[in-house]
Protein backbone atom coordinates (compact mmCIF):
# COMPACT_ATOMS: atom_id res chain seq x y z
CA UNK A 1 0.00 0.00 0.00
CA UNK A 2 1.20 3.53 -0.76
CA UNK A 3 0.15 6.85 0.72
CA UNK A 4 0.63 8.94 -2.40
CA UNK A 5 -0.21 8.44 -6.05
CA UNK A 6 2.11 8.78 -9.04
CA UNK A 7 1.70 11.25 -11.88
CA UNK A 8 1.84 10.07 -15.49
CA UNK A 9 2.54 12.04 -18.65
CA UNK A 10 4.48 12.02 -21.90
CA UNK A 11 5.55 15.63 -22.34
CA UNK A 12 7.44 16.09 -19.09
CA UNK A 13 7.72 15.36 -15.39
CA UNK A 14 8.80 17.52 -12.44
CA UNK A 15 9.12 16.13 -8.92
CA UNK A 16 10.30 18.23 -5.98
CA UNK A 17 9.63 18.27 -2.26
CA UNK A 18 7.18 21.17 -2.46
CA UNK A 19 4.13 21.54 -4.73
CA UNK A 20 4.91 25.16 -5.62
CA UNK A 21 8.42 24.25 -6.75
CA UNK A 22 7.08 21.39 -8.85
CA UNK A 23 4.59 23.84 -10.35
CA UNK A 24 7.39 26.29 -11.15
CA UNK A 25 9.23 23.61 -13.08
CA UNK A 26 6.08 22.48 -14.88
CA UNK A 27 5.43 26.11 -15.83
CA UNK A 28 8.76 26.16 -17.68
CA UNK A 29 7.96 22.93 -19.54
CA UNK A 30 4.50 24.23 -20.47
CA UNK A 31 6.08 27.40 -21.83
CA UNK A 32 8.40 25.45 -24.12
CA UNK A 33 11.46 25.14 -21.92
CA UNK A 34 13.46 21.98 -21.39
CA UNK A 35 14.22 19.88 -18.30
CA UNK A 36 17.16 22.09 -17.37
CA UNK A 37 15.01 25.24 -17.39
CA UNK A 38 12.45 23.43 -15.25
CA UNK A 39 15.05 22.16 -12.78
CA UNK A 40 16.65 25.56 -12.23
CA UNK A 41 13.25 27.27 -11.86
CA UNK A 42 12.26 24.65 -9.30
CA UNK A 43 15.52 25.03 -7.37
CA UNK A 44 15.20 28.79 -7.05
CA UNK A 45 11.59 28.33 -5.93
CA UNK A 46 12.67 25.74 -3.35
CA UNK A 47 14.96 28.35 -1.77
CA UNK A 48 11.76 30.30 -1.01
CA UNK A 49 9.26 27.59 -0.08
CA UNK A 50 11.65 25.01 1.40
CA UNK A 51 14.18 27.40 3.01
CA UNK A 52 15.16 24.92 5.72
CA UNK A 53 16.68 22.61 3.12
CA UNK A 54 18.24 24.58 0.29
CA UNK A 55 19.53 28.05 -0.55
CA UNK A 56 21.72 30.01 -2.91
CA UNK A 57 24.41 29.96 -0.20
CA UNK A 58 24.51 26.15 -0.23
CA UNK A 59 26.12 23.48 -2.37
CA UNK A 60 25.14 20.45 -4.39
CA UNK A 61 25.52 18.03 -7.27
CA UNK A 62 23.53 18.03 -10.50
CA UNK A 63 23.44 15.03 -12.84
CA UNK A 64 22.32 16.04 -16.32
CA UNK A 65 21.50 13.52 -19.02
CA UNK A 66 21.01 15.25 -22.38
CA UNK A 67 18.81 14.11 -25.22
CA UNK A 68 21.89 12.95 -27.15
CA UNK A 69 22.62 10.41 -24.40
CA UNK A 70 25.59 12.19 -22.81
CA UNK A 71 25.83 12.47 -19.02
CA UNK A 72 27.39 15.45 -17.23
CA UNK A 73 27.87 16.11 -13.52
CA UNK A 74 28.03 19.71 -12.32
CA UNK A 75 29.84 19.87 -8.98
CA UNK A 76 28.73 22.96 -7.05
CA UNK A 77 29.83 21.68 -3.67
CA UNK A 78 30.95 24.08 -0.98
CA UNK A 79 34.64 24.47 -0.15
CA UNK A 80 36.52 25.16 3.06
CA UNK A 81 37.49 28.85 3.33
CA UNK A 82 41.14 29.76 2.89
CA UNK A 83 41.42 30.79 6.52
CA UNK A 84 40.46 27.32 7.83
CA UNK A 85 42.61 24.25 8.37
CA UNK A 86 42.89 20.89 10.18
CA UNK A 87 43.05 22.50 13.63
CA UNK A 88 40.38 25.20 13.18
CA UNK A 89 37.86 23.21 15.20
CA UNK A 90 38.30 21.21 18.40
CA UNK A 91 36.56 17.82 18.32
CA UNK A 92 33.98 17.19 21.04
CA UNK A 93 35.26 14.08 22.80
CA UNK A 94 31.81 13.41 24.25
CA UNK A 95 30.07 13.44 20.86
CA UNK A 96 28.06 10.50 19.57
CA UNK A 97 30.23 8.05 17.57
CA UNK A 98 30.25 8.84 13.86
CA UNK A 99 29.40 12.54 14.27
CA UNK A 100 31.61 15.54 13.54
CA UNK A 101 30.59 17.64 16.57
CA UNK A 102 33.04 20.19 17.93
CA UNK A 103 33.47 22.11 21.15
CA UNK A 104 31.02 25.02 21.27
CA UNK A 105 29.32 23.78 18.05
CA UNK A 106 31.64 26.13 16.19
CA UNK A 107 31.28 24.11 12.97
CA UNK A 108 27.49 23.82 13.26
CA UNK A 109 25.92 27.20 14.08
CA UNK A 110 26.78 30.77 13.13
CA UNK A 111 29.28 32.36 10.76
CA UNK A 112 32.15 30.04 11.74
CA UNK A 113 30.17 27.07 10.37
CA UNK A 114 29.84 28.41 6.82
CA UNK A 115 31.72 27.04 3.80
CA UNK A 116 32.20 28.90 0.52
CA UNK A 117 28.88 28.43 -1.35
CA UNK A 118 28.60 26.94 -4.83
CA UNK A 119 24.89 26.63 -5.55
CA UNK A 120 24.22 29.98 -7.18
CA UNK A 121 27.16 29.76 -9.56
CA UNK A 122 26.39 26.13 -10.42
CA UNK A 123 22.72 26.81 -11.15
CA UNK A 124 23.45 29.81 -13.36
CA UNK A 125 26.19 27.99 -15.27
CA UNK A 126 24.01 24.91 -15.78
CA UNK A 127 21.20 27.06 -17.16
CA UNK A 128 23.59 28.94 -19.42
CA UNK A 129 25.12 25.73 -20.81
CA UNK A 130 22.05 23.54 -21.23
CA UNK A 131 18.88 25.62 -20.81
CA UNK A 132 16.72 27.51 -23.30
CA UNK A 133 15.35 30.34 -21.13
CA UNK A 134 16.94 33.39 -19.55
CA UNK A 135 17.87 33.57 -15.89
CA UNK A 136 15.15 36.18 -15.33
CA UNK A 137 12.54 33.85 -16.84
CA UNK A 138 13.35 30.86 -14.63
CA UNK A 139 13.64 32.99 -11.48
CA UNK A 140 10.24 34.63 -11.90
CA UNK A 141 8.23 32.03 -9.93
CA UNK A 142 10.68 32.22 -7.01
CA UNK A 143 10.50 36.01 -6.92
CA UNK A 144 6.71 35.85 -7.11
CA UNK A 145 6.42 33.52 -4.13
CA UNK A 146 8.98 35.44 -2.08
CA UNK A 147 7.27 38.79 -2.65
CA UNK A 148 3.62 37.66 -2.47
CA UNK A 149 4.13 34.97 0.15
CA UNK A 150 3.05 31.34 0.42
CA UNK A 151 1.27 29.14 2.94
CA UNK A 152 3.46 27.42 5.53
CA UNK A 153 3.06 23.64 5.39
CA UNK A 154 2.91 21.49 8.54
CA UNK A 155 6.33 20.08 7.54
CA UNK A 156 7.93 23.54 7.48
CA UNK A 157 6.29 24.37 10.81
CA UNK A 158 7.74 21.21 12.39
CA UNK A 159 11.21 21.95 11.00
CA UNK A 160 11.12 25.43 12.52
CA UNK A 161 10.03 23.95 15.83
CA UNK A 162 13.00 21.58 15.78
CA UNK A 163 15.47 24.45 15.28
CA UNK A 164 13.76 27.19 17.29
CA UNK A 165 16.30 27.26 20.13
CA UNK A 166 19.16 28.11 17.75
CA UNK A 167 17.12 30.41 15.52
CA UNK A 168 16.02 32.50 18.50
CA UNK A 169 19.59 33.79 18.84
CA UNK A 170 19.44 35.60 15.48
CA UNK A 171 17.01 38.50 15.20
CA UNK A 172 16.69 38.33 11.41
CA UNK A 173 15.72 34.69 11.16
CA UNK A 174 13.58 34.84 14.31
CA UNK A 175 11.57 37.74 12.90
CA UNK A 176 10.40 35.57 10.00
CA UNK A 177 10.16 32.11 11.47
CA UNK A 178 9.54 32.75 15.18
CA UNK A 179 6.89 35.48 15.29
CA UNK A 180 5.85 36.16 18.87
CA UNK A 181 8.63 33.82 19.98
CA UNK A 182 7.14 30.57 18.68
CA UNK A 183 7.37 28.63 15.42
CA UNK A 184 5.41 30.14 12.56
CA UNK A 185 2.08 28.37 12.36
CA UNK A 186 1.01 25.99 9.62
CA UNK A 187 -1.21 27.81 7.17
CA UNK A 188 0.33 31.22 7.94
CA UNK A 189 1.37 33.33 4.97
CA UNK A 190 5.14 33.77 4.87
CA UNK A 191 6.47 36.76 2.90
CA UNK A 192 10.24 37.13 2.48
CA UNK A 193 10.57 40.60 0.98
CA UNK A 194 14.32 41.04 1.53
CA UNK A 195 14.97 37.76 -0.22
CA UNK A 196 12.73 38.78 -3.13
CA UNK A 197 14.93 41.84 -3.62
CA UNK A 198 18.06 39.69 -3.48
CA UNK A 199 16.61 37.42 -6.16
CA UNK A 200 15.71 40.39 -8.34
CA UNK A 201 19.31 41.57 -8.14
CA UNK A 202 20.56 38.14 -9.20
CA UNK A 203 18.04 38.02 -12.06
CA UNK A 204 19.49 41.32 -13.35
CA UNK A 205 23.21 40.73 -12.75
CA UNK A 206 23.63 36.95 -12.60
CA UNK A 207 25.70 34.91 -10.17
CA UNK A 208 28.46 37.52 -10.16
CA UNK A 209 26.18 39.62 -7.96
CA UNK A 210 27.36 37.30 -5.20
CA UNK A 211 30.81 36.18 -6.30
CA UNK A 212 32.30 39.51 -7.39
CA UNK A 213 29.54 42.10 -6.95
CA UNK A 214 27.71 44.16 -4.37
CA UNK A 215 25.83 41.28 -2.77
CA UNK A 216 29.09 39.45 -2.14
CA UNK A 217 30.64 42.59 -0.65
CA UNK A 218 27.78 42.86 1.82
CA UNK A 219 28.11 39.16 2.63
CA UNK A 220 31.85 39.18 3.39
CA UNK A 221 31.52 42.39 5.43
CA UNK A 222 28.97 40.64 7.63
CA UNK A 223 31.26 37.58 7.80
CA UNK A 224 34.12 39.73 9.09
CA UNK A 225 31.93 41.36 11.72
CA UNK A 226 30.59 37.97 12.83
CA UNK A 227 33.92 36.14 13.13
CA UNK A 228 33.37 33.95 10.06
CA UNK A 229 36.12 32.77 7.74
CA UNK A 230 34.84 33.55 4.22
CA UNK A 231 36.59 36.44 2.46
CA UNK A 232 36.12 38.19 -0.84
CA UNK A 233 39.06 36.18 -2.16
CA UNK A 234 37.21 32.93 -1.36
CA UNK A 235 34.19 34.06 -3.37
CA UNK A 236 36.08 35.34 -6.39
CA UNK A 237 38.18 32.18 -6.64
CA UNK A 238 35.28 29.74 -6.33
CA UNK A 239 34.72 27.57 -9.41
CA UNK A 240 32.33 24.78 -10.24
CA UNK A 241 33.75 21.55 -11.66
CA UNK A 242 32.35 19.50 -14.52
CA UNK A 243 32.93 15.83 -13.80
CA UNK A 244 32.49 12.54 -15.63
CA UNK A 245 29.96 10.29 -13.90
CA UNK A 246 30.73 6.92 -12.36
CA UNK A 247 29.20 3.85 -13.95
CA UNK A 248 28.49 0.38 -12.62
CA UNK A 249 26.15 -2.50 -13.36
CA UNK A 250 23.58 -4.47 -11.34
CA UNK A 251 21.72 -7.41 -12.85
CA UNK A 252 21.84 -5.94 -16.37
CA UNK A 253 21.05 -2.35 -15.39
CA UNK A 254 23.63 0.45 -15.65
CA UNK A 255 23.87 2.67 -12.56
CA UNK A 256 25.18 6.18 -13.34
CA UNK A 257 25.89 8.97 -10.86
CA UNK A 258 28.35 11.61 -9.61
CA UNK A 259 31.90 10.66 -8.60
CA UNK A 260 33.79 11.82 -5.48
CA UNK A 261 33.63 14.13 -3.62
CA UNK A 262 30.10 12.73 -3.74
CA UNK A 263 30.47 9.38 -2.03
CA UNK A 264 26.96 8.19 -2.84
CA UNK A 265 27.06 6.46 -6.24
CA UNK A 266 30.53 5.04 -5.57
CA UNK A 267 29.29 3.17 -2.51
CA UNK A 268 25.87 2.40 -4.00
CA UNK A 269 27.63 0.50 -6.77
CA UNK A 270 29.98 -1.12 -4.23
CA UNK A 271 27.03 -2.36 -2.14
CA UNK A 272 25.06 -3.56 -5.17
CA UNK A 273 28.14 -5.47 -6.36
CA UNK A 274 28.17 -7.34 -3.04
CA UNK A 275 24.41 -7.96 -3.07
CA UNK A 276 24.55 -9.23 -6.65
CA UNK A 277 25.88 -12.53 -5.30
CA UNK A 278 22.71 -13.11 -3.25
CA UNK A 279 19.21 -13.94 -4.49
CA UNK A 280 17.56 -10.87 -2.95
CA UNK A 281 14.34 -11.42 -4.90
CA UNK A 282 13.91 -14.94 -3.50
CA UNK A 283 14.59 -13.79 0.06
CA UNK A 284 11.83 -11.16 -0.27
CA UNK A 285 11.38 -7.55 0.75
CA UNK A 286 11.52 -6.93 4.49
CA UNK A 287 12.55 -10.48 5.31
CA UNK A 288 15.00 -10.92 8.19
CA UNK A 289 17.65 -12.32 5.85
CA UNK A 290 17.25 -9.43 3.39
CA UNK A 291 17.48 -6.72 6.04
CA UNK A 292 20.49 -8.48 7.60
CA UNK A 293 22.31 -8.39 4.25
CA UNK A 294 21.40 -4.72 3.73
CA UNK A 295 22.79 -3.88 7.17
CA UNK A 296 26.04 -5.77 6.55
CA UNK A 297 26.74 -4.13 3.17
CA UNK A 298 25.95 -0.73 4.70
CA UNK A 299 28.55 -1.30 7.41
CA UNK A 300 31.13 -2.37 4.82
CA UNK A 301 30.47 0.72 2.69
CA UNK A 302 30.62 3.12 5.62
CA UNK A 303 33.90 1.64 6.87
CA UNK A 304 35.49 2.14 3.44
CA UNK A 305 33.90 5.57 3.01
CA UNK A 306 35.36 6.92 6.26
CA UNK A 307 38.82 5.67 5.36
CA UNK A 308 39.22 6.80 1.79
CA UNK A 309 36.42 8.87 0.23
CA UNK A 310 36.95 12.64 0.04
CA UNK A 311 37.73 15.47 -2.41
CA UNK A 312 39.85 13.80 -5.14
CA UNK A 313 41.92 17.00 -5.45
CA UNK A 314 43.26 16.26 -1.96
CA UNK A 315 42.88 12.48 -1.57
CA UNK A 316 43.49 9.75 -4.14
CA UNK A 317 40.21 7.91 -3.74
CA UNK A 318 40.56 4.17 -4.68
CA UNK A 319 37.62 4.33 -7.07
CA UNK A 320 38.69 1.40 -9.24
CA UNK A 321 38.99 -0.96 -6.29
CA UNK A 322 35.71 0.14 -4.71
CA UNK A 323 33.88 -0.43 -8.01
CA UNK A 324 35.56 -3.79 -8.60
CA UNK A 325 33.40 -6.91 -8.75
CA UNK A 326 36.44 -8.81 -7.44
CA UNK A 327 36.69 -6.65 -4.34
CA UNK A 328 32.95 -7.06 -3.83
CA UNK A 329 33.33 -10.84 -4.01
CA UNK A 330 36.07 -10.74 -1.38
CA UNK A 331 33.86 -8.73 0.97
CA UNK A 332 30.83 -10.92 0.21
CA UNK A 333 32.71 -14.11 1.10
CA UNK A 334 33.11 -12.90 4.68
CA UNK A 335 29.46 -12.01 5.29
CA UNK A 336 28.00 -14.23 8.03
CA UNK A 337 24.43 -15.04 7.00
CA UNK A 338 23.42 -15.74 10.56
CA UNK A 339 25.21 -13.11 12.63
CA UNK A 340 25.86 -9.38 12.62
CA UNK A 341 29.51 -8.41 12.68
CA UNK A 342 31.79 -5.39 12.80
CA UNK A 343 33.65 -4.33 9.67
CA UNK A 344 36.82 -2.33 9.13
CA UNK A 345 38.03 -0.58 6.00
CA UNK A 346 40.03 -2.58 3.50
CA UNK A 347 40.87 0.41 1.34
CA UNK A 348 42.98 3.47 2.04
CA UNK A 349 43.68 6.72 0.23
CA UNK A 350 46.20 6.16 -2.54
CA UNK A 351 49.20 8.44 -1.72
CA UNK A 352 23.84 16.48 5.27
CA UNK A 353 20.85 15.00 6.92
CA UNK A 354 18.82 17.90 5.56
CA UNK A 355 18.86 18.49 1.85
CA UNK A 356 16.51 18.67 -1.11
CA UNK A 357 16.30 16.72 -4.32
CA UNK A 358 14.45 17.08 -7.58
CA UNK A 359 14.01 14.84 -10.58
CA UNK A 360 12.95 16.35 -13.90
CA UNK A 361 12.57 15.07 -17.46
CA UNK A 362 11.21 16.36 -20.74
CA UNK A 363 9.84 14.70 -23.85
CA UNK A 364 13.07 15.26 -25.81
CA UNK A 365 15.04 12.96 -23.50
CA UNK A 366 16.74 15.49 -21.23
CA UNK A 367 16.84 14.35 -17.59
CA UNK A 368 18.04 16.19 -14.48
CA UNK A 369 18.56 14.57 -11.09
CA UNK A 370 19.86 17.19 -8.68
CA UNK A 371 20.56 17.14 -4.94
CA UNK A 372 21.17 20.50 -3.24
CA UNK A 373 21.55 21.60 0.36
CA UNK A 374 22.50 24.08 3.06
CA UNK A 375 23.38 20.97 5.12
CA UNK A 376 21.50 21.05 8.44
CA UNK A 377 17.92 22.29 8.81
CA UNK A 378 18.17 26.05 8.18
CA UNK A 379 21.93 25.69 7.65
CA UNK A 380 23.92 27.88 10.05
CA UNK A 381 20.57 29.10 11.45
CA UNK A 382 20.89 32.81 10.77
CA UNK A 383 20.03 35.24 7.98
CA UNK A 384 22.52 37.64 6.45
CA UNK A 385 20.93 40.98 7.41
CA UNK A 386 18.98 42.73 4.65
CA UNK A 387 19.31 39.85 2.16
CA UNK A 388 17.01 37.04 3.32
CA UNK A 389 19.85 34.58 2.61
CA UNK A 390 20.36 31.63 4.98
CA UNK A 391 24.00 30.41 4.87
CA UNK A 392 25.03 26.76 4.90
CA UNK A 393 26.76 25.04 7.80
CA UNK A 394 28.82 22.78 5.55
CA UNK A 395 31.87 22.92 7.84
CA UNK A 396 30.00 20.39 10.00
CA UNK A 397 30.58 17.79 7.26
CA UNK A 398 34.39 17.97 7.47
CA UNK A 399 36.19 15.80 10.00
CA UNK A 400 37.41 18.13 12.78
CA UNK A 401 40.31 15.74 13.48
CA UNK A 402 43.59 16.24 11.58
CA UNK A 403 45.04 13.60 9.26
CA UNK A 404 41.73 12.09 8.15
CA UNK A 405 40.49 11.69 4.58
CA UNK A 406 37.88 14.42 5.13
CA UNK A 407 39.85 16.70 7.47
CA UNK A 408 39.54 20.46 6.89
CA UNK A 409 41.95 21.91 4.34
CA UNK A 410 41.74 25.33 2.63
CA UNK A 411 39.80 25.03 -0.64
CA UNK A 412 38.82 21.40 -0.05
CA UNK A 413 35.40 20.40 -1.29
CA UNK A 414 32.84 18.90 1.03
CA UNK A 415 32.45 15.11 0.91
CA UNK A 416 28.75 14.37 0.59
CA UNK A 417 26.43 11.40 0.29
CA UNK A 418 24.45 12.97 -2.56
CA UNK A 419 23.20 10.38 -5.02
CA UNK A 420 21.34 11.85 -7.99
CA UNK A 421 21.29 8.59 -9.95
CA UNK A 422 20.08 7.71 -13.44
CA UNK A 423 19.61 4.03 -14.32
CA UNK A 424 19.78 2.84 -17.92
CA UNK A 425 18.79 -0.39 -19.65
CA UNK A 426 20.09 -1.10 -23.15
CA UNK A 427 21.37 2.47 -23.41
CA UNK A 428 18.03 4.12 -22.59
CA UNK A 429 16.95 5.76 -19.32
CA UNK A 430 14.89 3.44 -17.14
CA UNK A 431 14.82 5.28 -13.79
CA UNK A 432 16.01 8.57 -12.33
CA UNK A 433 15.93 9.10 -8.59
CA UNK A 434 17.39 10.71 -5.50
CA UNK A 435 16.51 12.18 -2.12
CA UNK A 436 17.73 14.33 0.79
CA UNK A 437 18.99 12.84 4.04
CA UNK A 438 22.72 13.33 4.70
CA UNK A 439 24.50 10.05 5.45
CA UNK A 440 21.24 8.20 4.87
CA UNK A 441 20.96 9.24 1.22
CA UNK A 442 22.99 6.64 -0.62
CA UNK A 443 21.81 3.71 1.54
CA UNK A 444 18.22 4.73 0.73
CA UNK A 445 18.92 4.95 -3.01
CA UNK A 446 20.55 1.52 -2.90
CA UNK A 447 17.45 0.07 -1.23
CA UNK A 448 15.14 1.75 -3.75
CA UNK A 449 17.13 0.19 -6.59
CA UNK A 450 16.76 -3.23 -4.97
CA UNK A 451 13.04 -2.55 -4.62
CA UNK A 452 12.75 -1.79 -8.32
CA UNK A 453 15.14 -4.36 -9.77
CA UNK A 454 14.95 -7.26 -7.33
CA UNK A 455 11.46 -6.96 -5.87
CA UNK A 456 9.67 -5.68 -8.97
CA UNK A 457 8.00 -2.78 -7.19
CA UNK A 458 6.31 0.09 -8.96
CA UNK A 459 8.14 3.38 -8.69
CA UNK A 460 5.60 4.61 -6.12
CA UNK A 461 6.05 1.50 -3.99
CA UNK A 462 9.84 1.73 -4.28
CA UNK A 463 10.11 5.28 -2.97
CA UNK A 464 7.65 4.70 -0.10
CA UNK A 465 8.82 1.25 1.05
CA UNK A 466 10.30 0.88 4.53
CA UNK A 467 14.02 1.59 4.88
CA UNK A 468 16.84 0.63 7.24
CA UNK A 469 20.14 2.36 7.97
CA UNK A 470 23.35 1.83 9.90
CA UNK A 471 26.92 3.01 9.63
CA UNK A 472 28.16 0.36 12.03
CA UNK A 473 26.45 1.33 15.26
CA UNK A 474 22.68 1.34 15.79
CA UNK A 475 20.53 -0.21 13.06
CA UNK A 476 17.61 2.13 12.37
CA UNK A 477 14.47 0.33 11.20
CA UNK A 478 11.29 1.96 9.93
CA UNK A 479 7.87 0.76 10.98
CA UNK A 480 7.15 -1.05 7.72
CA UNK A 481 9.54 -3.85 8.71
CA UNK A 482 7.61 -6.51 10.64
CA UNK A 483 7.95 -7.07 14.36
CA UNK A 484 9.06 -10.64 13.70
CA UNK A 485 11.91 -9.50 11.45
CA UNK A 486 12.86 -6.74 13.90
CA UNK A 487 13.09 -9.17 16.83
CA UNK A 488 15.05 -11.67 14.74
CA UNK A 489 17.57 -9.00 13.76
CA UNK A 490 18.17 -8.21 17.40
CA UNK A 491 18.77 -11.91 18.11
CA UNK A 492 21.34 -11.93 15.28
CA UNK A 493 23.31 -9.23 17.09
CA UNK A 494 22.04 -6.06 15.41
CA UNK A 495 21.42 -3.13 17.76
CA UNK A 496 18.08 -2.49 16.05
CA UNK A 497 15.89 0.45 17.04
CA UNK A 498 12.60 1.69 15.62
CA UNK A 499 12.59 5.14 13.97
CA UNK A 500 9.84 7.16 12.37
CA UNK A 501 11.72 7.60 9.11
CA UNK A 502 15.10 7.01 7.54
CA UNK A 503 16.23 9.97 5.39
CA UNK A 504 13.85 12.30 3.55
CA UNK A 505 11.45 12.45 0.65
CA UNK A 506 12.60 10.46 -2.37
CA UNK A 507 11.50 11.33 -5.88
CA UNK A 508 11.81 9.05 -8.86
CA UNK A 509 10.79 8.74 -12.50
CA UNK A 510 10.14 5.48 -14.34
CA UNK A 511 10.64 5.83 -18.10
CA UNK A 512 8.33 3.35 -19.82
CA UNK A 513 9.07 1.88 -23.23
CA UNK A 514 6.17 3.76 -24.90
CA UNK A 515 7.58 7.14 -23.83
CA UNK A 516 5.32 7.54 -20.81
CA UNK A 517 6.93 8.95 -17.68
CA UNK A 518 5.67 7.85 -14.27
CA UNK A 519 6.73 10.14 -11.42
CA UNK A 520 6.53 9.40 -7.71
CA UNK A 521 7.27 11.16 -4.42
CA UNK A 522 7.09 9.61 -0.97
CA UNK A 523 5.44 10.37 2.38
CA UNK A 524 8.64 11.57 4.07
CA UNK A 525 8.31 15.16 2.73
CA UNK A 526 5.89 17.44 0.86
CA UNK A 527 6.93 15.77 -2.40
CA UNK A 528 4.69 16.41 -5.41
CA UNK A 529 5.03 15.01 -8.93
CA UNK A 530 3.52 17.09 -11.73
CA UNK A 531 3.27 15.56 -15.19
CA UNK A 532 2.78 17.45 -18.43
CA UNK A 533 0.50 15.74 -20.92
CA UNK A 534 -1.63 16.85 -23.78
CA UNK A 535 0.07 18.93 -26.45
CA UNK A 536 -0.41 21.44 -29.22
CA UNK A 537 -3.24 21.36 -31.72
CA UNK A 538 -2.98 19.04 -34.71
CA UNK A 539 -1.54 20.88 -37.75
CA UNK A 540 -4.25 22.26 -40.02
CA UNK A 541 -6.91 22.55 -37.33
CA UNK A 542 -9.09 25.67 -37.71
CA UNK A 543 -11.65 27.17 -35.35
CA UNK A 544 -14.86 27.92 -37.27
CA UNK A 545 -17.77 28.65 -34.92
CA UNK A 546 -19.75 30.55 -37.55
CA UNK A 547 -22.57 28.78 -39.32
CA UNK A 548 -21.81 27.92 -42.91
CA UNK A 549 -23.23 30.41 -45.41
CA UNK A 550 -25.22 29.10 -48.35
Amino acid sequence: MTEKHPAIGKRGMVITNHPLASAAGAEMLAAGGNAIDAAIAALFTLTVVEPMMVGILGGGMAHVRLADGTHTVIDGQGTAPGATGPTTYMPDLDATPGTMDTVGRKNAVGATAVAVPGNLKAWCETLDRFGCFSLADVMEPAIRHASRGFRVTPYLHECVSDCAADMAHDAEIARLYLPDGSAIQRGARLITGDYAETLRGIARVGSEHLYTGALGGHYVDHMAKSGGYITRDDLTKYETITREPLRGTYRGYEIIGPPPPSSGPLHIIQMLNILEGFDIAALGFGATETVHLLAEVLKIAFADRAAATADPAFVRVPVEKLLSKTYAAERRSRVDLNRAQSWTAEVAPEASPHTTHLTVADAAGNVVASTQTINSLFGARYIVPGTGMIPNNYMLVFDPRPNQASSVQPGKRVTSSMSPVIVSRNGKPKYALGLPGGLRIFPSVMQALCNLIDHGMTVQQAVEAARVWTQGYTLEVEGGISTGAFDALRRMGHDAVRVGNVAGGMSAIHFHADGTMEGAACWRADGTPIAVGGGLARPGVRFRPEAAQR
